[in-house]
């Protein structure tokens, strides 16, 4: 089985990107609540995010409420919310132990008060933080940044800030919610689904992609690190030839 200690600390990704699927799933073939698979899940994060910030990963996405996600039953998505602040205010010290700074991408404010208070204490405890970067997408759907982004950009050509010729991907860039991270290098997606369900679209154009049939709750360090492994195997072409690359 392989360790930390496996991974090329040279070859390493530097933004890596989680769907953490299969919570529900996870619950139900033990004949709990789904609501007991998203409180298990927690300690899988727990778990990710410091193999991570041991790697010396750059940047962590997860994404852990999607806007679709508010079409679920009313009190899953009410625990949900109270498990998002007792998490957040749970994990601040170990966010602090391990300099890591927390941000947060998607429609915030449509998250309950109370949520959207502990998000910003935690985020502004950990700003000075200068080691891995992890960020939360909350009711984040990336169409929907998109379309944001597009708007913005649109305004700005219509008030003469911007030139209709000048817009290009940095451009782009600078209007999405991911503005202050790079490119994804290598998303994961949990409990066998092979699909991206409407995240980071934009940013996933060149990232290798990494399907495991585990659920969330059993995500270990193992798996990220044969994630990474593979990662690490895999020749990142963006486009040209392996002999233009060599």
């Amino acid at each position: 089985m392989h360790t930390l200690e496996d991974v090329n600390k040279k070859r390493l990704p530097k933004h890596v990107a989680i769907i953490m699927d299969g919570n529900g799933r996870w619950a139900k073939q033990r004949g709990k609540l789904r609501i007991f698979g998203h409180e298990n899940g927690v300690d899988a994060v727990r778990k990710t995010v410091e193999s991570c910030a041991k790697l010396q990963i750059e940047f962590l996405t997860l994404y852990a409420f999607s806007t679709e996600n508010w079409n679920r039953p009313k009190l899953e998505v009410e625990t949900l919310m109270k498990l998002l602040v007792a998490s957040l205010r749970k994990e601040l010290d170990t966010l602090n132990k391990n300099n890591i700074r927390l941000r947060a991408i998607g429609n915030i404010h449509s998250l309950p008060s109370k949520a959207q208070k502990e998000l910003s204490e935690v985020i502004a405890k950990t700003e000075k933080n200068s080691g891995m970067t992890l960020t939360l997408a909350l009711s984040y759907g990336s169409r929907e940044e998109i379309k944001s982004a597009i708007k913005e950009i649109s305004s700005k050509v219509k008030n003469n800030i911007i030139s209709l010729e000048n817009i290009d991907e940095a451009v782009i860039n600078t209007h999405l919610y991911t503005h202050f991270m790079p490119d994804v290098d290598l998303l994961i997606r949990t409990s066998g689904e092979c699909r991206i369900s409407n995240f980071l679209l934009w940013q996933i154009a060149y990232a290798e992609l990494y399907f495991i049939d585990v659920f969330w709750p059993d995500f270990s360090e193992h798996h990220l690190v044969e994630a990474i492994l593979s990662y690490q195997n895999r020749e990142r072409r963006f486009g040209k030839t392996s002999e233009q690359l060599n």
